[in-house]
């Protein structure tokens, strides 16, 4: 039996155009601050200048880009935890890059590579989606058929997740903007109010 998507084709197209003309547009108009940021984060920390991480995927797990904000081997004796609001992990610079997000800008690259939209629910690790999955039901259908995005509906309204309770309350946001992908007039409202909120956040620092 086909299956068929409850995506609009229509959005699934224009989605990705956006996705690749913005990113691309981005990353050359940000070229000098990204210079900028990568010598803050050499000069102020010792490690590596990004940072990857495995996030899972529409299809498969990747490989997610961003900017150096913790000291080096920040989870060497931890293992994979959540950040806190003032996680003493960050270095100087990387609070805030946090702050304002812009530890965010090199997973542009993630867009265009199609492993990330610019507008999705937030990819998480493996290893605490198998943990999740235990206490949260449905909680894998949050992404069904969806790119992970730099960020999204459940990220600009409730911000970063620092514990279970975070996640179970996350998840209605995720279900609600995957009902804006059936109608094209619904989720072209819905990524402009993502994308306003996204900016005001960045603007006031509000990022976590």
């Amino acid at each position: 039996m086909k299956h068929h998507s409850f995506v609009h084709p229509s959005i699934t197209l224009l989605k990705r155009a956006i996705d690749l003309t913005f990113s691309i547009f981005c990353l050359l108009l940000t070229l000098p601050l990204l210079v900028i940021i990568a010598l803050a984060i050499k000069l102020s920390s010792s490690g590596d200048i990004l940072y990857c991480q495995i996030r899972v995927g529409k299809v498969k797990n990747f490989n997610m880009i961003k900017f150096r904000t913790m000291v080096n081997d920040a989870e060497a004796s931890s293992g994979a935890v959540w950040a806190s609001s003032n996680d003493s992990r960050l270095t100087c610079v990387g609070r805030l890059l946090r702050k304002t997000r812009l530890d965010e800008l090199p997973q542009f690259i993630n867009v265009i590579k199609g492993e990330m939209s610019l507008i999705g629910p937030r990819p998480e690790r493996p290893e605490i989606v198998i943990n999740l999955e235990k206490y949260i039901p449905f909680y894998s259908e949050r992404t069904f058929e969806m790119t992970p995005g730099i960020t999204g509906l459940a990220q600009v309204n409730q911000g970063y997740d620092t514990c279970i309770d975070d996640v179970r309350s996350k998840i209605a946001y995720d279900f609600a903007y995957s009902l804006s992908l059936t109608k094209l007039h619904r989720w072209l409202l819905m990524d402009l109010q993502i994308i306003f909120k996204t900016i005001v956040i960045m603007v006031l620092g509000r990022g976590q």
